[in-house]
This record gives structure tokens, C-alpha cells and sequence, in this order.
């Protein structure tokens, strides 16, 4: 069994819904970011939430040579965090006290090394000054930074992100990005994140998964997965590759295809 995270007839769905069906999914590489790219409910935070225990799943998911569907939930979440797209609202605790809950939870013990290193993710993430403000006194950008740390303090080796972008401008964007990007590294972790502006998928992800109604269109490198060919099939667009004077890959949407309007 290889390292990382791999599916093997993965399915998952609601009671009068299915959503993913028999997913069979490559070892996803530690180290790496892996981004989920996919219209609106194609099934991408569905099955996030799966892989995380919080919808119930059939088939197998190894992380390196354990099937995680066979342990109990505590087990699990021993080695796997789920960060959704927002946190619970009416959480009255200061930020610093929620990160250490979320520490805890995770069976750390909170001393002044811990409490240096949670001030110190907060400086990267740059919200360090908000270490006693109240969870419910902040913005939906600044949670969803609060809810990045609460997850990289429990030292995962699965994350889970779900649309972590969608509340920060490009400033954040981009330092998130990048931070998440050297943490998976340097933590050599699986990290999969749902994002939709494909431009970031581009430039910060090393691996990527297309989804199209519960279905896998294509999976690899980023440049490789999305192509005109695929923005045409799973998104209904036209659009090109084309490279910046640095030689980043850039897409391009020309318009929609012509079949997706009728």
C-alpha cells in the first residue's frame, strides 16, 4: 500500500440521494495539496464530509496501510480533521481559548511551548491580534482564518478543507494558500480542498481531482486535469490555458459552450 490517502469503491450520499458512487480514487500523496474541482452539486463537500466521518460512507478509504472505515469515529478523528465552510455561530470564547479546546480535543496538553506555538500560527496566519477578541465578534474571514488554526494545532495527518477561501480577499487567498501549501509539507500530510477558482487550484495545488454529478472526469496535475477539454465537459465553458510572462498557467474563459445554453 502506498502512502497517502487512496478510495477503492467509495460511495456516499443522503437517504433519498446518491451523491458519489463506487469513487475509486489513486493514493492522493502526503506532502501534497490535493484540490477538489467540480460545478455546484457535483458532490465535492459531500464527500469531504464523508471521508471525515460526518456522512455516513461505504467502500474503503486507506490512509497508507489502515482502512479508516472499519475504526470508530474517535479513532478517526484522531487522524483526520474536517474544516467546513464556516464555524458553528454563537461560539463565545476568545480565539486563543478556542484553538486551545481544539488542541485538546485532539489529546494535546496545553502548556507555555503549546501556547507559543498557537501564537505563532497566529502570527503566520496573521491574525495574531485577535487572540482575545470573541469568536462571535468576528468577521466570516477572520473565523474561517480562526478555524485553519484550530485544525493545523491538532496536527493532523488527513485535513479536510472545505471552500477556506470563499470569505477572504486576494491578499488572504494567496498567504493562506501558501501557508497551507508549506504546512502540508512540512507536516507531510494529505491535505484535500475544495476550492472553484481554478486560477488558485493552478498555481498552489500539486495534485487535483475533477468531479461531474458524483462522477471522477479526470485526476493528476492540475495543468493536466484541467484543459479545454474539461472546462467544456464538466463546467460548459470554453476556455484555454494560456501562460503569464512568469510562466504561471493562466485559464481563460471565452464564453459558454454552445450546447450549455440550450
Amino acid at each position: 500500500m502506498m502512502a497517502g490517502l487512496t478510495l477503492r469503491g467509495f460511495s456516499t450520499g443522503y437517504p433519498k440521494s446518491k451523491v458519489i458512487e463506487n469513487l475509486d480514487v489513486a493514493p492522493l500523496p502526503r506532502g501534497e495539496i490535493t484540490v477538489l474541482l467540480g460545478p455546484n452539486g457535483c458532490g465535492k463537500s459531500t464527500l469531504l464530509r464523508a471521508l471525515a466521518g460526518l456522512n455516513k460512507g461505504r467502500g474503503e478509504m486507506w490512509l497508507d496501510d489502515e482502512e479508516l472505515m472499519t475504526q470508530p469515529f474517535a479513532r478517526r478523528a484522531q487522524r483526520v480533521v474536517y474544516l467546513p465552510q464556516s464555524l458553528p455561530a454563537g461560539v463565545h470564547l476568545h480565539v486563543l481559548e478556542s484553538i486551545i479546546v481544539a488542541q485538546r480535543a485532539s489529546g494535546g496538553l496545553h502548556s507555555a511551548a503549546s501556547e507559543a506555538e498557537i501564537l505563532h500560527l497566529l502570527e503566520q496566519l496573521g491574525i495574531a491580534h485577535l487572540a482575545m477578541r470573541y469568536l462571535d465578534q468576528l468577521s466570516g474571514g477572520q473565523k474561517q482564518l480562526v478555524g485553519l488554526a484550530q485544525s493545523l494545532i491538532r496536527r493532523p495527518e488527513l485535513l479536510l478543507l472545505d471552500e477556506p477561501l470563499s470569505a477572504l480577499d486576494l491578499n488572504y487567498q494567496f498567504h493562506v494558500m501558501d501557508l497551507v501549501q508549506r504546512e502540508t509539507a512540512q507536516r507531510n500530510i494529505v491535505t484535500v480542498v475544495v476550492v472553484h477558482d481554478i486560477n488558485i487550484a493552478l498555481r498552489h495545488a500539486q495534485h487535483a481531482l475533477m468531479l461531474k454529478e458524483g462522477r471522477l472526469i479526470a485526476e493528476g496535475q492540475p495543468d493536466k486535469v484541467i484543459t479545454s477539454e474539461t472546462l467544456a465537459q464538466v463546467y460548459g465553458v470554453e476556455g484555454r490555458i494560456e501562460h503569464c510572462s512568469r510562466g504561471m498557467p493562466q485559464v481563460m474563459i471565452d464564453g459558454l459552450v454552445r450546447e450549455a445554453l440550450v
